[in-house]
């Protein structure tokens, strides 16, 4: 087989839209939790597709008003700001007709004569596309990727044959990781009913008095490796995923730690993201580890997962990104439960939360094997009967 042609983001048959920017920017009290149009923020992109746990929409007057940023069937929707890289495919099986994204997201659109939008998101999802994107990513604090620099990728361009070979075989693995990830997003809606369900309406209590609160601090530099040697750091939201972060960076001198079970909390913008650690975990400036004081893990984790609004003054704070110190977070209110919760609820989490870890297990395993698959398909070293017999031996 011929190898393929390769081509820039540039160059290659394919736009790259970003969202509407300006005066007719939605703000603050344009959304709300229902309405014509979804507006896609950050948080609905992960690296396996769209999650639509929590949803903001805008009115039809507002939507009319932008010029840019609409979103269309066969569309690879990709992060660009905050946590970048993350990648979702906009087809049928997305129950939304009317979408927009916001300024901090990217919409590539195919000519499908020439470059298959299928194909495009698989190869978007690549170890290939990662790396070329993490050297082009620039910002400490809110890392960005650029549209100019992005335009610098370099992607394989097999025959249209084989870009619709390649996208069919990945899409088996694809309808199994989309079966898993609407199982969690049941699961966590669920036990996010669980937790409101629980909660007295009449009253509140401050965060130290339920977890004990450890604020991140960074180690130096030199200490950090992509190895795996020492012990897994995380330095902001970039690594987190729907419920626990992925590992990329480790680091010899760990200063502030977070035990397994321990919320993790981004304490800079933006803030009030939640994941749990799942292991010894340093935790950088961005970060701080909350840990239940009465063995309640996933209860101290839903309180603040649910605690939306607590966030939005400190988002507004400071002159670029917001951001929360330990005193104000140890003071922040949460919701506080019945009496007949207090523990009872930690009980009724649990078996939700084992669904969603062993769910997204499973995802990172089939995840894996995709990446593995990828190069060799687009490069057509492995025949796609070969690839199509391993999966169905696989059970896929």
């Amino acid at each position: 087989m011929n190898s393929p042609h390769v081509d820039s983001f540039g160059s290659a048959p394919l736009r790259m839209i970003d969202g509407d920017r300006g005066k007719n920017y939605p703000n603050g009290t344009d959304f709300s939790t229902d309405g014509d149009c979804l507006f896609l923020s950050a948080r609905n992109v992960t690296k396996s597709g769209f999650m639509f746990g929590e949803t903001s929409f805008i009115s039809a007057e507002k939507d009319a008003s932008l010029r840019a940023g609409k979103v269309c069937r066969g569309d690879v929707v990709i992060t660009t700001r905050g946590t970048v890289g993350n990648v979702a495919y906009y087809d049928n099986s997305v129950p939304f007709e009317n979408v927009r994204i916001n300024s901090g997201m990217l919409i590539l659109r195919t000519e499908e004569s020439l470059l298959d939008s299928r194909y495009l998101y698989q190869f978007v999802r690549s170890r290939s596309f990662v790396a070329q994107i993490e050297s082009l990513t620039s910002g400490s604090a809110q890392p960005q990727l650029p549209v100019r620099d992005l335009a610098n990728v370099m992607i394989p361009i097999p025959s249209m044959s084989q870009q619709r070979a390649v996208a069919e075989v990945l899409g088996a693995l694809d309808e199994k990781i989309a079966a898993n990830t609407k199982l969690v997003e049941l699961a966590d809606e669920l036990a996010a009913s669980l937790t409101r369900f629980a909660v007295d309406t009449t009253g509140s209590v401050a965060l130290s008095e339920i977890a004990d609160i450890v604020m991140g601090s960074s180690p130096s530099g030199s200490s950090f490796n992509e190895t795996g040697e020492g012990t897994v750091f995380y330095q902001g939201v970039r690594d987190f995923g729907v419920r626990f972060p992925s590992n990329r960076v480790w680091t010899t001198a760990p200063v502030r730690l977070a035990m397994p079970g321990d919320t993790l909390l981004s304490v800079r913008a933006p803030v009030g993201r939640v994941n749990l650690a799942t292991e010894e975990t340093c935790i950088g400036r961005g970060v701080a580890s909350v840990r239940s004081t009465h063995q309640q893990p996933f209860t101290v984790f839903h309180l603040l997962k649910d605690s939306h609004d607590a966030w939005a003054s400190f988002e507004a704070e400071g002159t670029v990104f917001g951001s929360i110190n330990k005193g104000q977070l140890a003071s922040l209110q949460v919701p506080r439960l019945r009496p007949e919760h207090q523990i009872l609820l930690e009980t009724r989490l649990a078996p939700f939360e084992h669904t969603i870890a062993s769910a997204l297990s499973e995802n990172s395993n089939l995840a894996a094997t995709r990446d593995a698959l990828l190069p060799q398909l687009m490069s057509g070293k492995l025949p796609v009967k070969d690839a199509e017999k391993a999966l169905e031996n696989a059970g896929v």
